[in-house]
């Protein structure tokens, strides 16, 4: 018999956990902290980057007299637009090859039935253990050997290095998710195993691909260290060296305003990357795939 019919009041304590969380003003002031802590910084980067000359050392909310000198200064350079175009080869190239790679590895380690799936992702894993610092130094000394330093090429193997352990453990644990009788039924209708695979399990783990792609041209796009190691000149730099290479009209002035635009310049691709790809992370694909 509900409290209602006996005409007893439900208690605030259960009233609140009937609400549910979305209903508590400390959720809300946490969410609110925590968009400040992440709006404030872009706001203030692109506030910089529609200041020019002495608005420039002024601490305003506003740009007191708002331009766009800084884009037009940092989108006539030649040789930022030169990096940006090596950064989208790099960045794509690298997130391709490590989607192609890490799934082919990791659809066998979450269904084949085989000894030590265990130590092969232990070892996997451990190699983002070796911070990028370690390993510079010796890739510097190696690539030059090789005829890799200030290569495209000499970027994307180190960058698809540090991708694809995490890529193949994300991608693992997405391919246990889906259920092996979708498999089974695709065989009972006469396809493939490698049919089966392209067919009926990458479409389900859509979601695992997409968020594997995002974190990997993230990495890619924002690596700055092996960047800077394995080039030197600004035909083979990427974005995030190219920036810091960025110097004012003379040598006493700081190029504050140009780096901020070009910072908010090379940060739209990656808020668009993230805004497509959204809803197909949130849309659960493999919601009701096996009812009935």
């Amino acid at each position: 018999m509900s409290s209602t019919a006996t005409g007893r009041q439900p208690s605030p304590r259960r009233r609140a956990r009937r609400r549910g969380p979305e209903h508590n003003p400390l959720v809300w002031c946490a969410i609110a902290v925590v968009m400040v802590f992440s709006i404030v910084p872009v706001y203030w980067l692109v506030n910089t980057s529609l200041k020019a000359g002495p608005d420039l050392s002024t601490a305003s909310l506003t740009p007191p007299r708002p331009t766009f000198e800084n884009y037009l200064a940092v989108l006539g350079d030649s040789q930022f637009v030169g990096a940006l175009v090596n950064s989208v080869i790099v960045a794509t190239t690298t997130t391709l090859l490590a989607l192609a790679v890490a799934s082919f590895a990791a659809y066998p380690l979450a269904r084949l039935r085989m000894r030590g799936k265990f130590l092969i992702l232990s070892i996997v894993l451990s190699v983002t253990t070796f911070p990028g610092i370690a390993i510079a130094a010796p890739m510097f000394s190696l690539w030059n050997d090789l005829g890799l330093y200030n290569t495209l090429v000499g970027l994307i193997i180190p960058y698809l290095t540090f991708t694809l352990p995490l890529s193949i453990y994300t991608l693992v644990s997405f391919f246990k998710e889906i259920p092996v009788e979708l498999e089974e039924a695709a065989y009972i209708d006469g396809t493939s195993p490698f049919q089966a695979y392209y067919k009926v399990i990458l479409p389900l783990a859509a979601p695992g691909i997409a968020t594997v792609g995002i974190l990997a041209f993230i990495f890619a796009w924002n690596e700055f260290l092996l960047a800077a190691t394995l080039t030197y000149s600004p035909e083979a730099r990427t974005v995030p060296v190219a920036i810091a290479f960025f110097t004012g009209a003379s040598e006493y002035e700081q190029p504050l305003g140009t780096i901020s635009a070009a910072s908010v310049i090379i940060s739209i691709p990656l808020v668009l990357l993230v805004l497509v790809f959204q809803r197909k992370i949130v849309s659960g694909l493999t919601a009701g795939a096996v009812k009935g």
